[in-house]
């Protein structure tokens, strides 16, 4: 039976931290579904389709790879996709608290369903979208905290809602 974890997410921007988690869940299934979500509580700079093509240009080539978006229960979408594992990706202690209690959640609704906890790397425990994003709209250097073919669009991004 193929293995299909989804690493679900905002991604706004994707960051070398969720590439690090991307490439370490790719090691151990057999394929990864990349899920941008429709958050409603938060007000993404990148429109869904953004998001969707960023990633479509960070992980070109990749067979493994499926990128799609989704609305909802992150748990329909996993069962709709013939999977039983959530990936998350971790940094700091705070960030392991809220999703403790979205695994626990998603746990209640389908008890089939497992998360697993992947770790960032160190260099990128600090690393977030939003500090790219701020970054990026005070011209900041993001060349090492994104990957490079799409720092440009990322920078260009800012100086179109600056105008």
């Amino acid at each position: 039976m193929e293995k299909i974890f989804v690493y679900p997410g905002s991604f706004d921007p994707v960051t070398n931290g969720h590439l690090d988690i991307i490439d370490r869940a790719t090691a151990i299934c057999d394929k990864l579904i990349v899920a941008v979500l429709v958050n409603s509580s938060k007000n993404p700079v990148f429109s869904l389709e953004e998001r969707v093509q960023l990633l479509r240009t960070v992980l070109k080539g990749r067979n493994n790879i499926e990128i799609e978006m989704f609305e909802g229960l992150l748990v329909d979408f996993v069962r709709l996709k013939k999977s039983n594992v959530i990936v998350k990706g971790l940094r700091v202690v705070s960030d392991f608290e809220f999703e403790l209690q979205m695994a626990s959640l998603n746990k209640s609704l389908d008890k089939d369903i497992e998360t697993i906890f992947m770790m960032t790397s160190v260099k990128h425990s600090f690393l977030s979208s939003s500090a790219v994003r701020e970054l990026a709209r005070n011209k900041g250097k993001i060349d090492e905290l994104v990957p490079s073919c799409i720092v440009d669009e990322i920078y260009s991004k800012f100086e179109s809602r600056l105008k």
